[in-house]
C-alpha cells in the first residue's frame, strides 16, 4: 500500500470471492462495487460475504453495489447498504453520491473491486461523492456495460488497467492522479504508456476472435490452449458477440460467458448462480456442456 496523506482512507482492492481479512482492515470501512458472493459460483454467501459483514460488525460504514443478488432483500432495512441491480445502475460510481458518503461518515478504509468501476467508485468516495472529472460516471457506465462511447480520460484509464490488470501499484497511482485533478504530468505519461501496451494485447485478441467455433446460440474459443501472447478477455468476448448472441472463452480452468448488456439474457437465472452480473459470468470449465445445453435448450 503506497503512502497516502493522513486525511485520506486506505484503499484495498478485492473481489467478491476473495475478500480481505476484516480484522486487518483499519478503522471504519466502506465497501464499493463488491458484489455479494453467489452460492452457485462455489463460494457460498454465508462463508464469504456474510462472514465478512459479521466480522466487520459496527465498523462497516457503508456497502454500495450494483450487481444482482437474491440476498439484497436481507439488507433492505439497513441504511448502511445501498444496493441495486445492474439494470438499475449500469455502474457503481453513480451510486456513490454526496448524500451516501455524508451519511456514512468518516471512513478509514475503502474496499473496492479491482476494475475501473471499483477504482472510480473509490476515487469518488474520497472526493465526497463528486466526479474526479466531468463525465467520469458516464465513462464508468460505458466501460462496465460496453454501451456508449468512453471519453478520452476513461479510455486511457480503461486500457491501462486492462493491460496491467494485476498491477496494484498502477491502480494506486491512477487513484492519486485522479484525486489530484490529473495535474501530475509524469503520472499522466506513465498511465498513457501503460495504455499503449493494450494495443499489443488487442492484436492477439483479434487473432483469437478468428478462431471462435459456433456452438448453437454461442461461439466458443479455447483461449487457454490457443493463445500465443497476452490477450484482453473483454475485447475477445466483445468480438465474439459480433458473431453470436453469446461468447464463451475458456481460460485458466474457467469459462466466461458474455452477452450484450441489453440482450435480455440472464446467466444468473439460467445457471442458478444466485448473484452476480446477469450478462457476464465466469464458472468452472466442467460446466461448459451444461451451460451450452441450457443456453440452446
Amino acid at each position: 500500500m503506497p503512502p497516502y496523506p493522513a486525511t485520506l482512507p486506505e484503499i484495498v482492492f478485492s473481489t467478491p470471492r476473495g475478500l480481505p481479512d476484516a480484522r486487518k482492515l483499519r478503522g471504519r470501512v466502506a465497501v464499493v462495487d463488491i458484489a455479494f458472493a453467489a452460492d452457485g459460483m462455489g463460494t457460498p454467501f454465508a462463508e464469504t460475504t456474510a462472514a465478512f459483514i459479521r466480522d466487520l460488525g459496527g465498523r462497516l460504514a457503508a456497502w454500495v453495489d450494483h450487481h444482482d443478488h437474491e440476498r439484497h432483500v436481507d439488507y433492505a432495512s439497513d441504511r448502511r447498504f445501498t444496493l441495486s441491480t445492474k439494470a438499475q445502475h449500469g455502474a457503481c460510481p453513480e451510486m456513490v453520491t454526496p448524500e451516501v458518503v455524508r451519511e456514512a461518515g468518516p471512513v478509514d478504509t475503502i474496499v473496492a473491486h479491482l476494475d475501473l468501476d471499483g477504482l472510480y467508485s473509490a476515487v469518488k468516495w474520497v472526493l465526497g461523492g463528486v466526479e474526479p472529472y466531468p463525465g467520469a460516471d458516464d465513462d464508468a457506465r460505458a466501460v462496465d456495460t460496453r454501451i456508449g462511447e468512453v471519453g478520452p480520460t476513461g479510455a486511457v484509464v480503461d486500457k491501462a488497467m486492462r493491460a496491467h490488470f494485476r498491477d496494484e501499484g498502477l491502480k494506486h497511482r491512477i487513484i492519486r492522479w485522479l484525486i489530484d485533478g490529473m495535474k501530475d504530468k509524469a503520472l499522466g505519461r506513465e498511465i498513457a504508456e501503460a495504455a499503449a501496451d493494450f494495443d499489443r494485447m488487442a492484436a492477439e485478441s483479434t487473432r483469437l476472435a478468428a478462431l471462435y467455433e459456433r456452438r448453437g446460440k454461442a461461439v466458443f474459443v479455447d483461449a487457454g490452449a490457443l493463445a500465443k501472447a497476452p490477450f484482453d478477455k473483454t475485447m475477445l468476448l466483445l468480438e465474439g458477440q459480433k458473431q453470436a448472441p453469446v461468447a464463451i472463452v475458456r481460460d485458466a480452468g474457467m469459462i466466461t460467458l458474455a452477452a450484450a448488456f441489453d440482450s435480455g439474457i440472464d446467466f444468473i437465472k439460467l445457471l442458478d448462480l444466485g448473484g452476480g452480473m446477469p450478462t457476464r459470468v465466469s464458472i468452472k470449465e466442467a460446466r461448459l456442456d451444461e451451460a451450452l445445453a441450457k443456453l440452446n435448450g
